[in-house]
């Protein structure tokens, strides 16, 4: 468990125009040299620039893990919070405040080991936000045990003679959860990446990218010598991401050729928050009046802290 940290945007004057710096953070990452990570930070940067975002415009939230540091590395607002609950309180942020583009960051190990629970049931309700998982196949944080998407066979710290378990695909899981933007991208290709991120933020529901980002301490497997070879965008390939069943499809293949890309995308469902009354018809709630005087709202404030 970890309390949680807030972080705020940097104050740009009035007449600043945006370039790729506006979104460096104060910190400096601390990601061993060579870490996927390091590219879909920049690849990150690059969409919200491209999209023309303003920092205060954007909110990243994230849980425990490597690449759940991300947040402190990136000029917006952001949320460091509880192992495997970044979908959790990223739901309650968006809801509280729709205009906000939402963007969830962490890794395999938060997102579908112990945040596996909430990232089924924002799938299903169709939360406007995005969910980036940079999925190294190993827990790295840790220094090297096997995670829910190391595949069968692998030798860890945590199975010296072999993974014996199968691992999560979590393209299918996705598509068949609810996700309404279902991708994957590589940290080696981030041209490709930065284009699935922009599609990503401007897509209208739970937007889900999954990124294979190498760990070079701890994986041993799943290097960038071992993708480079294989990844094949779908893009290339004339694929239809409206289909559903070749989408789930096409997330299943794994060999001599990985696809990656837009697997599925669909427009015609609502997200949650057009769905309820009270958040559609009355705009944000974090901008709506209390409805009790203030001596009122320090009480109950007083109360519950």
């Amino acid at each position: 468990m970890s309390a949680i940290i807030e972080t705020a945007p940097a104050v740009l004057p009035a007449s600043a125009e945006l370039n790729k710096d506006t979104y460096k953070g104060k910190i400096h990452p601390d990601w061993c040299p060579g870490c996927g990570d390091f590219s879909v930070l920049s690849a990150l940067q690059t969409a919200l620039f491209e999209l023309g975002l303003k920092p205060h415009q954007v909110l990243v939230i994230s849980g425990i893990g490597c690449s759940s540091n991300l947040p402190g590395f990136i000029n917006t607002y952001g949320m460091h919070t509880l192992h495997g609950r970044s979908l959790a309180v990223a739901t309650g942020a968006k809801l509280g405040n729709h205009d906000l583009k939402v963007i969830a960051t962490g890794g395999d190990g938060d997102g579908f080991g112990i945040g596996g629970n909430h990232f089924m049931h924002t799938m299903r309700r169709n939360v406007d936000l995005t969910y980036i998982v940079m999925d190294n196949q190993i827990y790295g944080l840790t220094t090297g045990q096997t995670s829910p998407t190391s595949r069968k066979g692998m030798k860890t710290k945590s199975t010296p003679y072999g993974n014996v378990e199968n691992p999560i695909n979590p393209i299918p899981l996705a598509i068949v959860g609810g996700a309404t933007y279902v991708a994957r991208g590589f940290s080696g290709k981030q041209k490709h990446l930065v284009e699935l991120l922009k599609g990503a933020i401007m897509h209208k529901g739970f937007a889900f990218v999954d990124v294979f980002s190498p760990c070079v301490t701890y994986n041993k497997d799943n290097t960038y010598q071992f993708f480079n070879p294989r990844v094949k965008p779908l893009e290339e390939q004339n694929h239809d991401s409206s289909d559903a069943v070749k989408a789930m499809a096409r997330g299943y293949e794994w060999g001599e050729e990985i696809p990656i890309g837009l697997f599925y995308k669909r427009t015609d469902l609502p997200s949650l928050e057009e769905l309820e009354p009270v958040l559609d018809e009355g705009g944000p709630l974090a901008f709506r009046p209390l409805g009790i005087s203030q001596e009122q709202s320090k009480a109950l404030i007083q109360e519950l802290l």
